[in-house]
């Protein structure tokens, strides 16, 4: 299953419905962290969609599967 294009707005929602909260801000990055400690990093660049790349790394730091991620986008 091909991975769809999110922004990064789109995938702070994501963090946020997995329990993941904003710890900080630099510049155009923003981090945050889930009960367990685990630390993603967001650019938040407007206009621009996240990478392929860098989308199934966080989803890989998420410890979740490509369909898991696209069930939870639905509810977005």
């Amino acid at each position: 299953m091909k991975l769809p294009i999110v922004d990064a707005k789109t995938l702070i929602k994501v963090l946020t419905l997995k329990g993941y909260t904003k710890i900080r801000q630099s510049g155009s990055h923003v981090q945050f962290k889930n009960k367990t400690d685990i630390l993603i990093t967001v650019p938040v660049h407007p206009g621009q969609d996240i990478g392929r790349g860098l989308l199934r790394k966080i989803i890989r730091d998420m410890e979740l599967t490509r369909e898991e991620f696209i069930e939870i986008l639905k509810q977005v």
